[in-house]
């Protein structure tokens, strides 16, 4: 038996470790794409390994110094872009679907049932489905090129109101009896008890928010044409233009590892958080 087990978890590793080499392998290509100069990548065949290019290349990306026939726009502002609209679309879709849920599970008011259906519902709208209205709304209040533009339309969040609303259903009423006895008001219930419950789910979806907001790729397609207002996801796109002998492919892959690193930091910090609000029933 106990060799059975020991068989069966070898064989579990093994494949686990395949499925790493097959994802890890076009990051490592991008990598050593990202360190030689455009001429040696479109040789055939490509080099394997490491080049002697790698701070050159970066801060070429970084500064827009680059000479293909794409957008130069500098890396570092499509990178702060980026961060920009990822905190916003994460912070406010938590503000908004926190605030949202407490109303529909702790305040008495006609057609509740109907408000959260409403908002249930809106899960079946992506952002594809209302894309036309969306852009005719933010272009007639001039808010294209804005950070404005980018992040209202995307706040809005039906799955994070309907999770915190499931959580809220689980908090013991014995809280809130005892928070109006000691003569807490909703406001003060909400930031001194719920708050405090929720924040490995605010964690969790906090990881998932800004990882979705980072890598938003057709609003700001619509919502952006300076090169100034470029998120690094459109960015990359906006790089590549004609074939490859004129694209620097060293530039192009340099912005792809420099826009993986963000999320990958995000999610590396906020691992034991992530997995705890998303597993731990003890909340």
């Amino acid at each position: 038996m106990v060799e059975r087990r020991s068989t069966w978890g070898m064989m579990a590793h093994a494949v686990m470790i395949l499925g790493m080499l097959i994802v890890a392998f076009p990051l490592y290509l991008a990598f050593v794409a990202s360190t030689h100069t455009a001429q040696e990548i479109v040789q055939a065949p490509m080099p394997m390994l490491p080049g002697s290019h790698f701070w050159d290349n970066y801060v070429a990306a970084l500064s827009g110094h680059g000479g293909g026939a794409g957008s130069n726009a500098p890396v570092g502002r499509m990178m702060w872009v980026s961060l920009v609209t990822a905190l916003v679309i994460a912070f406010g879709k938590i503000a908004v679907s926190l605030l949202s849920a407490f109303a529909l599970v702790y305040f008495r008011f006609p057609f509740r049932n109907f408000f959260f259906w409403a908002i249930f519902v809106t899960l079946m709208l992506p952002v594809e489905v209302r894309i036309l209205p969306t852009y005719k709304v933010v272009s007639d209040l001039g808010l294209l090129n804005s950070y404005t533009g980018l992040t209202i339309p995307l706040i809005a969040s039906a799955t994070a109101t309907f999770l915190f609303r499931q959580f809220f259903l689980t908090v013991p009423e014995e809280l809130v009896e005892a928070a109006r006895i000691d003569g807490a008001g909703p406001m003060r219930f909400f930031w001194d008890i719920l708050l405090p419950l929720s924040k490995t789910s605010i964690a969790a979806l906090f990881v998932i928010q800004f990882i979705y907001g980072w890598n938003q790729y057709l609003w700001p397609l619509l919502a952006t044409t300076s090169e100034d207002m470029y998120p690094v996801v459109v960015g990359i796109k906006r790089m590549i233009a004609g074939g490859d002998s004129g694209n620097e492919w060293n530039i192009v892959m340099a912005t792809a590892i420099m826009a993986m690193l963000p999320p990958a930091i995000v999610v590396i910090l906020m691992q034991r958080w992530f997995v705890k609000g998303l597993v731990d029933t003890e909340k």
